[in-house]
């Protein structure tokens, strides 16, 4: 790979290495940044998404801008919000912040919100929110012990993965499907293929 197509993603989710590999993309680098990801007082879930994902791309740039192996990367970064209304559901690490989710999403929609951001080779950065909406069943208490037992909810915005378990739960979905497992696919070729980055290369390999 030329120097000029190293791309380097600011995130340790497998999630979005898997989404970036379906669309013929392989990661030169991970570089999961350690944020802290509280919302500020009042702040809007889509908000939320942009800054923390600006954050994490500016954060990787600073680490590797006077690197001669990477300091002419493009830098990719993403985060993903779960919301109700206004309401912001954090990452379930503890059980029963996951059963408070799983509860307050049953038979109701919600929205995920992820902002993705890209930094290119010249440090111009490039920004894009995408939001679908999404519409769960009614969970009965035995779908939420269940799905609670699996364990998939651990680390999950709203304590679920669509792509898990957690998609028999989904009625209906309006926009990105791959927005709601971490990242749009769509709009984040879109932006690389805007900035330079030859989306195309990895198609032929393999």
């Amino acid at each position: 790979m030329e120097l000029r197509q190293k791309l380097i993603l600011a995130s340790g989710s497998p999630r979005r290495v898997d989404l970036l590999k379906q669309a013929g993309i392989d990661p030169a680098r991970l570089m999961p940044m350690d944020l802290d990801e509280t919302p500020s007082k009042s702040e809007h879930p889509r908000s939320l998404a942009r800054r923390l994902s600006a954050d994490k791309a500016k954060a990787a740039f600073q680490q590797v801008r006077k690197d001669l192996t990477w300091g002419n990367s493009y830098i990719l970064a993403a985060d993903t919000v779960v919301a109700v209304g206004r309401r912001i559901l954090p990452k379930a690490e503890l059980m029963q912040e996951a059963s408070s989710a799983l509860h307050l999403l049953s038979g109701r929609s919600h929205w995920v919100f992820t902002g993705v951001c890209l930094i290119g080779p010249d440090g111009k950065l490039r920004q894009k929110i995408v939001e679908t909406k999404v519409r769960f069943k009614r969970l009965s208490g035995y779908d939420i012990e269940c799905y609670l037992a699996s364990g998939e909810w651990r680390g999950k915005a709203g304590a679920y993965a669509i792509q898990g378990i957690a998609g028999s739960f989904v009625q209906k979905i309006v926009g990105s499907y791959t927005n709601v497992v971490g990242l749009p696919l769509f709009e984040t070729l879109q932006m690389l293929s805007g900035e330079g980055y030859d989306v195309h290369t990895g198609w032929t390999e393999g």
